[in-house]
């Protein structure tokens, strides 16, 4: 393969993505909305539960022409959401989720 063939993520994106795993696997992941709950343990046992995490959140982020993301605290709070739902059936997602956040490509 060429190396003017490979297209890399831009560096904003990059750093989007580690710093949401970091946050994610840390437990620090939108304190406010997930305090109290353990949702560490949880994720280790539904490996599909993290799948649909980093699904939403990479669906959601946008990034503009420059490679730059416009909303790093959306994509968060949206897979955060999730989280909170899978934790507690009884936590009511707004709004709803709609089908383009949950697509896994």
């Amino acid at each position: 393969m060429e190396d003017d063939l490979v297209t890399h993520l831009p560096t904003d994106v990059r750093a989007a993505l580690r710093l949401f795993a970091f946050y994610l696997g840390n437990g620090t992941l939108e304190v406010e909305l997930l305090d109290g709950i353990d949702y560490r343990s949880h994720l280790l046992v539904f490996g599909s539960d993290l799948e649909m995490i980093f699904a939403i959140f990479c669906n959601v982020l946008e990034v503009d022409e420059h490679g730059h993301t416009l909303n790093y605290g959306d994509a968060e709070y949206r897979a955060a959401q999730w989280v909170r739902r899978r934790c507690d059936p009884g936590y009511q997602v707004e709004p709803p989720f709609e089908a383009w956040e949950t697509e896994l490509h």
